[in-house]
């Protein structure tokens, strides 16, 4: 359940209402678009905006009651917020974005994400890349895993992309006694035999994997996959007895799982406007940022339930009897107007 605000609200915008409209409005979710819209004022929205920080614990909080929180599968990964003419709005810098293939200017989101063993996927800690803490994004990962850590989760893998995959970090994971999948670079040195290493792109590997040694670390299960023309390199970590016993179909469903945080990028641009905001500081943006992902929340609950089909379709079936309405009203304007035009279209 999302904590009460620390004091009593001034303003009558709120969390749901605020939640609602970034589901609702195609594209200018701007305060003033709001109060057009649901008529409450322009500082309302604003107030609501700057008056309560929101923090990751509270998005926990939320989903928690939705997800089993023993066995499933969490990953790491992050996605750019792009704001590409912004100029003064609180935490922007520019990343590298694997959408556009390069360094882009918007704000850097880091989320762990997590999917149960009955398939219900949910965020379940972020981070908003912040320069001034002098932090990496390595450190964001390893502080945010030993929080939902600490908050109860029990995920039996962790993922993550080559990004996440330092020797420094897997060791980590492997503390906190995880098993895990992560991509890793192709000239990662690797050794099949003792003494002698070798980049993991030179390995002869079969389709049921290879145990290798990886420098640094110790034993995992390399794997190498193609997917649109590009290989790509894996490490898949469990306890050594086990380790022989990995079939490909299981690191294939651990990878398939992690693929779904990908998904979860595209929604909360597409469908919750996490891109589309015009405040500036950054308790704003913050709780910008975590209504978005509560609107996320929401979609993959009412999906679970069956109350839509995919995140996408409250969106497009919002619109339909608006559209329909508008077709049936403005056409016969047109045909009236134009009765030339009228008979090209009723040909």
């Amino acid at each position: 359940m999302i904590r009460e605000i620390t004091r009593p609200p001034t303003a009558k915008c709120t969390l749901p209402t605020y939640v609602s409209f970034l589901l609702s409005e195609p594209k200018n979710t701007s305060c003033l678009r709001l109060s057009e819209i649901d008529g409450v004022s322009h500082d309302s929205v604003n107030r609501f905006l700057n008056r309560e920080a929101y923090e990751p614990i509270d998005l926990f909080n939320e989903v928690k009651k939705h997800i089993a929180l023993e066995g499933g599968t969490l990953g790491v990964d992050d996605t750019v917020i792009d704001k590409p003419y912004a100029k003064y709005i609180a935490y922007i810098g520019y990343f590298w974005s694997g959408k556009h293939h390069k360094s882009v200017k918007g704000i850097n989101l880091i989320t762990l994400y997590y999917t149960d063993p009955q398939g219900h996927q949910q965020p379940v800690n972020y981070r908003i890349y912040d320069k001034s803490e002098g932090k990496t994004k390595n450190d964001y990962f390893l502080e945010m895993l030993a929080e939902v850590l600490s908050w109860g989760l029990r995920p039996y893998y962790m993922t993550g992309d080559s990004w996440y995959s330092s020797a420094r970090n897997l060791k980590q994971v492997k503390k906190h006694q995880l098993n895990f999948l992560f991509g890793i670079e192709s000239n990662r040195l690797v050794s099949v035999q003792k003494g002698t290493y070798t980049q993991v792109q030179h390995l002869d590997i079969s389709e049921d994997g290879l145990i290798v040694w990886l420098k640094d670390f110790g034993y995992v299960k390399v794997y190498r996959t193609h997917l649109k023309n590009q290989v790509r390199h894996y490490a898949m970590h469990v306890s050594e007895s086990e380790l022989n016993n990995i079939a490909r179909n299981t690191f294939e469903k651990i990878h398939s799982e992690h693929w779904g945080i990908e998904q979860y990028h595209r929604t909360i641009k597409q469908v919750c406007n996490i891109e589309h905001f015009q405040v500036r500081g950054k308790v704003a943006v913050q709780n910008h940022v975590f209504s978005s992902l509560l609107a996320f929340t929401q979609l993959q609950v009412m999906r679970v339930a069956d109350v839509i089909s995919n995140c996408y379709r409250l969106h497009r079936d919002l619109f339909n009897q608006v559209i329909s309405s508008f077709i049936n009203d403005f056409s016969p304007k047109l045909n009236h107007m134009n009765p030339a035009f009228g008979a090209v279209v009723n040909a």
